[in-house]
């Protein structure tokens, strides 16, 4: 159930991080060109390294990392939110 939990949560961050790169914000001329490059395919590719890790450890008994994602998630999301509303 946890891991059906994280890859749902993952979608969403997926969903927002894209979505945040596609902005144009200006707080994203900020960031190295690496990170930008290619569409973001250097984020998106540490978003998934991320929920791997998540799902891995949480499938060999580590639940407390679901824990860990899902506050990493909300503050993804709020992040997010932030961005795409322009309150930031």
């Amino acid at each position: 159930m946890l891991l059906i939990l994280l890859f749902l949560l993952g979608v969403g961050n997926f969903a927002v991080h894209k979505a945040v790169l596609e902005s144009g914000h200006p707080m994203l001329d900020a960031l190295p060109s690496f990170y930008r490059s290619g569409g973001g395919r250097f984020s998106l590719g540490f978003e998934f390294v991320l929920l791997l890790a998540a799902m891995l450890l949480t499938a060999n008994g580590w639940a407390g990392m679901a824990i860990a994602y899902a506050i990493y998630s909300l503050f993804n999301f709020a992040t997010g939110w932030l961005i795409l509303s322009g309150r930031i």
